[in-house]
């Protein structure tokens, strides 16, 4: 504790994933350029602006991509801030980019997709897991340092902020996506005591705009941190 009240030793990130964005041809748009918020996107962003207006945020960083800047746009104008950009924060790469990929879609009966799903665990049809949790853990530990004894706000993508989660909480880092906990406009944050994480939590301001659909099969918000042993 310094002599003006402020603990240096505890500083709080915030990661958060982008509000909806506007891709009526429903397409995997990963690092593509050029996909904005959609207007309830950007009621997403102004609804986590206004849940982050009290806090002590004197940092804000976000993912290069278009729907990212604008998520943490908002966030950065309510607390007077510069918005940096991190290119640790992207989107995960994936050879699917620009093509429509889902369940019931046909893509897993054609036969030029195959070699590219042959291993979920690392994956085989993008970036790996371990790379991705590299980058975002230094992402992270660049705003807790640039936030010492105050809050921070990443704006990233909800496949690296689930992997790193999860690296932290100690799971395997191959999943079923349909079960992240991570919506729309979500925010998983790290508490740091110093530089290691003590707690992880969740939380979910924007759920009553996320539509219905988005929600099916997702963990609901609990409204509880995971608290880890020193």
């Amino acid at each position: 504790m310094t002599g003006t009240g402020i603990n240096t030793d505890r500083t709080v990130v915030h990661l958060i994933r982008h509000g909806e964005v506007d891709n009526p041809d429903g397409v995997l748009y990963g690092r593509r350029p050029g996909y904005h918020l959609s207007e309830l996107g950007r009621r997403m962003a102004d609804r986590v602006a206004e849940y982050l207006a009290d806090r002590d945020v004197t940092h804000v960083a976000a993912s290069p991509l278009e729907r990212a800047q604008e998520t943490a746009a908002p966030i950065a104008k309510s607390h007077g801030l510069t918005l940096d950009t991190d290119e640790r924060l992207i989107e995960a790469a994936n050879v699917f980019e620009g093509k429509t990929f889902g369940v019931g879609d046909g893509a897993l009966r054609r036969p030029g997709n195959w070699r590219h799903l042959t291993n979920p665990f690392r994956p085989s049809w993008g970036e790996p897991y371990v790379d991705q949790v590299v980058r975002m853990m230094g992402a992270l530990g660049s705003a807790r340092d640039a936030a010492r004894g105050h809050e921070a706000v990443l704006v990233s993508h909800q496949l690296p902020i689930w992997i790193v989660r999860s690296y932290v909480e100690q799971r395997r880092l191959w999943h079923d996506p349909r079960r992240r906990q991570c919506t729309l406009a979500s925010l998983t944050t790290f508490t740091f005591q110093g530089d290691g994480i003590v707690s992880v939590g969740y939380a979910e301001p924007a759920r009553d705009l996320v539509p219905a659909h988005l929600l099916a099969g997702a963990k609901p918000a609990k409204g509880q941190s995971k608290a880890f042993g020193a």
